[in-house]
């Protein structure tokens, strides 16, 4: 189509169905853009490559899966303060002097789903256990910091400054949000979920998964039987990350507001959502 004149892609690798590109090319259709605006997938092997598709006529913008979240960081000019605690970036947008600035649009869409959570009043005044130490991790436990909210690490063994699982009984009074980064329970290995004390739940304790396949995860079904305040699916994060990236690639950059034609389309899309 040689109309297109604006381009962002998907960087990792292996590259299967993707959910940035269907999200990305309905966004596009919705607003009208759907004749100017791709989204293609960039399956490159090793993160050298990423020079190279800067030179891709159009590219305005990227999102970044596994394995490059880490590697991509010392080939931006710049990154967004969370991004760089995180240390994880999963969207770039490419000014139009051509320099690129990363960001972690996890840790926005994660904070925005808790504020808008209506347990939020609930567990805000309470310590909050994260399970799992990977990148969404650290993206998540940057998102609870930042809202004043104390956060108790677990692994599987016991560091400084994070506890196991074997001590989580003991803590399950001071804790009301406990939030499953790990993978346990995604498909297909529905059944499993992670070690926490499900017996010592209870109404003051909310439980988030960020997995989003299966929806309702072994760890959320567990937490209703043991009698939970609440839980919450990952769906929400995976959209809150990708409208948030969407609001980053669209801002133009010495306005820092969208252009008018964007502006009008996103104003009629979020009024008809």
């Amino acid at each position: 189509n040689m109309a297109i004149t604006t381009l962002f892609g998907l960087i990792g690798f292996p590259l299967g169905h993707s959910f940035s590109k269907r999200y990305f090319t309905e966004k596009f259709e919705q607003i009208g853009l759907g004749n100017s605006h791709a989204y293609t997938q960039f399956e490159i092997p090793s993160i050298d490559e990423f020079p190279a598709l800067l030179k891709t006529a159009g590219i305005r913008g990227f999102n970044v899966t596994i394995p490059y979240k880490q590697q991509i960081i010392p080939f931006l000019d710049e990154i967004d303060p969370a991004a760089a605690r995180i240390g994880a970036v999963n969207t770039i947008k490419v000014l139009s002097d051509g320099r690129t600035r990363g960001y972690n649009t996890d840790y926005f869409g994660f904070q925005q789903t808790l504020k808008d959570w209506s347990a939020f009043g609930d567990f805000k005044t309470r310590n909050a256990l994260v399970l799992g130490q990977g990148g969404a991790a650290k993206a998540v436990i940057a998102a609870i910091e930042d809202l004043g909210i104390p956060v108790i690490k677990v692994s599987r063994q016991a560091s400084t400054g994070i506890v196991s699982y074997e001590d989580l009984p003991l803590l399950m009074d001071t804790i009301g949000l406990i939030v499953n980064t790990t993978p346990l329970g995604m498909h297909p290995h529905e059944a499993s979920c992670p070690a926490i004390p499900y017996a010592n739940l209870t109404s003051q304790h909310y439980l988030y998964d960020i997995v989003y396949n299966p929806l309702e995860t072994t760890f959320l079904k567990k937490g209703i039987e043991c009698g939970a305040g609440g839980v919450h699916t990952g769906i929400q994060m995976l959209y809150g990350q990708a409208d948030k990236a969407w609001e980053i690639i669209q801002e133009v950059d010495a306005m820092g507001g969208m252009t008018k034609a964007v502006e009008s389309g996103w104003a009629k899309l979020k009024i008809e959502a």
